[in-house]
């Protein structure tokens, strides 16, 4: 980048130029091979190995949402790690659950992070739940073509709506199509099982505990039928992420809180493996 002025210390041209509040655009405009996928190129014909994460879940319940997510990473039939963390917050009110390809989706989420904080400090207001998801959007269009190699990123993205006071869900596909989602959602390889679990357990008049719980019983069911998703380990005492966003903020559940839900969970189904019944009405 060329220097404003010929002084030792002076910042660069393009940093002193008039653009947009996207932190985004501007690096895709002045270093593209610092955005995610960027530095990436394809050699030879064969898949692309590299662990994958799965599964998350999100639910609402009246003026906040609750978000979940397994801990299992996976590299072809291999565990690749037992513990990654596959939730993580956008904002104070806001947080993205990770499916698809592990690197590619951490980086994704640390700039879609630095995407919100200079949205901030450049507007002096913070984005609306509407623009953080079209937001986010456009930066999973930008990966299109890496996903077409088979290194795709499908995140979950909820937040508390300011304005309406109540949870919001978003879910995309790898073109960076946006879709708001209702009650509940779910991604990733274990998501047709987690859908169906909480379709079954699922309750508009929840409290976040209730939702908490649901989401763990959901990704529960999710590790029962599917390789890819982690159950809890109460071994090694590793459990599930599990944040709450409400209007006060964003909380994540600590492994004490964690350590009770899911032996709750595991004593209960110790006696009924299948899980909960939906009651009939």
């Amino acid at each position: 980048m060329t220097t404003a002025t010929g002084r030792s210390g002076s910042l660069p041209l393009a940093f002193l130029t008039t653009g947009s509040s996207s932190f985004v655009d501007f690096l895709g405009q002045h270093a593209p091979e610092l955005v995610p996928g960027g530095q990436l190129t394809r050699t030879g014909s064969g898949p692309i190995e590299a662990p994958h994460g799965t599964t998350i879940v999100a639910a609402t319940f009246p003026h906040g949402v609750v978000i979940a997510g397994d801990r299992r990473a996976t590299m072809g039939n291999v565990i690749a790690q037992r513990d990654i963390q596959k939730v993580h917050p956008a904002d104070d009110y806001s947080a993205i659950g990770i499916a698809g390809t592990a690197g590619l989706a951490l980086e994704l989420v640390r700039l879609f992070q630095v995407e919100l904080e200079h949205y901030e400090k450049i507007e002096g207001a913070v984005l609306s739940i509407e623009g953080k998801a079209n937001r986010l959007a456009s930066m999973i269009r930008g990966n299109l073509a890496m996903a077409m190699q088979g290194l795709a990123v499908v995140p979950l993205f909820v937040g508390f709506d300011t304005e309406t006071e109540r949870g919001r869900i978003f879910s995309y596909d790898v073109t960076g199509g946006r879709y708001e989602e209702h009650d509940f959602h779910a991604v990733g390889s274990g998501s047709l099982f987690a859908r169906g679990s909480l379709r079954k357990l699922y309750r508009e008049d929840f409290t976040s505990d209730e939702a908490a719980v649901v989401c763990v019983q959901a990704l529960y069911d999710a590790a029962d039928d599917d390789s890819a998703t982690g159950g809890p380990d109460l071994m090694r005492k590793i459990y599930p992420i599990v944040t709450v966003i409400t209007a006060d903020g964003y909380v994540t559940l600590d492994d004490e809180a964690m350590s009770v839900i899911v032996q709750r969970i595991v004593d209960t189904r110790s006696a009924r493996p299948d899980g909960p019944l939906a009651p009939l009405t």
